[in-house]
């Protein structure tokens, strides 16, 4: 592992970056338009960024459990925070957008991205992780020939346990989705014309004593890498499932993993802290794995 510094060429093992350490950290995006890397500390309500071609780190304080942040085409940031969506403007104010219905007490939102359309996907589950207590939702961006009406929320999928990753392929007309609880990955069809999903089945099932399903992205030859929580690593799945790849990581619990850097080209690598046994857990990491990723849509609301 290398320490600091510049991140490696294709093939090296990863990167410890200089961010301090999150409790929880999880969802890295790429925002292209400052160079910038971004995630959240979910319990410590912080959005952090790393401007990667200077070093500059910073974060935003959101002032409430985040979960999940993509950009905003309107400037700013969209966010996933514990009562629903809500954008961080650029002035800095919080708004919330959209608090998810009839969820229940104790829940909260977990991972999110946006289709290429700018529909925000992100889900929820239950702080004590009580089994199908979450669910997945869809926030369209706000109808431009209705102005002043609010976005429209759809709940996806019911009976989720722990919403995580969510994705898509390529060319958009396959959606892959995690809830943690079932331990595998599911993939399903998706309309990018209105945003709907159906037919879900099992993708890629993941083997206990290897850890649990939780953040992914996919990259531009279709492949699908998932971070392992309690397994310290990921792996890539071929578009056919198959088991392509597994790159070690020097932290325990692994929640999530983003391409970024100008060629999108880098595999960013969040985690999460355990305790003073595991010096690394929370730390960001980064490497090249010689295959580029997907940019980040941004959030149109």
């Amino acid at each position: 592992m290398i320490l600091g510094g510049s991140v490696p060429g294709a093939g090296a093992g990863p990167t410890l970056l200089s961010p301090p350490a999150a409790t929880l950290g999880e969802s890295p995006c790429w925002d292209a338009r400052g160079g910038r890397l971004l995630w959240v500390d979910i319990p410590a309500g912080r959005v952090h960024y790393l401007v990667t071609d200077t070093d500059l780190y910073g974060w935003y304080d959101v002032g409430r459990p985040v979960s999940a942040v993509v950009p905003r085409a309107g400037g700013g940031y969209g966010l996933a925070v514990r009562e629903g969506f809500a954008v961080l403007e650029p002035d800095g104010a919080i708004r919330i957008v959209a608090s998810v219905p009839d969820e229940r007490p104790g829940n909260r939102m977990n991972d999110g991205a946006c289709d290429r359309a700018g529909r925000f996907f992100a889900g929820t589950k239950a702080e004590d992780d009580t089994p199908g207590a979450g669910a997945l939702y869809r926030l369209d961006p706000p109808d431009t020939n209705r102005p002043g009406e609010p976005p429209r929320l759809t709940r996806v999928f019911a009976g989720v346990t722990n919403s995580n990753g969510i994705a898509w392929s390529p060319d958009e007309r396959l959606l892959y989705y995690v809830d943690t609880g079932t331990g595998r990955i599911d993939t399903c069809a998706y309309d990018p014309t209105d945003g709907t999903v159906c037919d879900r089945r099992p993708f890629a099932e993941i083997p206990a004593e290897a850890g649990l399903p939780d953040g992914l992205t996919v990259d531009v030859d279709g492949g699908v890498w998932v971070a392992l929580w309690e397994g310290a690593a990921l792996r890539r799945y071929a578009p056919d499932g198959r088991l392509d790849r597994t790159l070690p990581v020097p932290a325990r619990r692994v929640t999530n993993c983003a391409f970024g850097g100008p060629d999108l080209d880098v595999l960013y690598v969040t985690t999460a802290a355990t305790d003073d046994r595991e010096p690394l857990g929370g730390r960001l990491f980064a490497f090249r794995p010689g295959v580029r990723g997907l940019p980040a849509h941004p959030y149109r609301g």
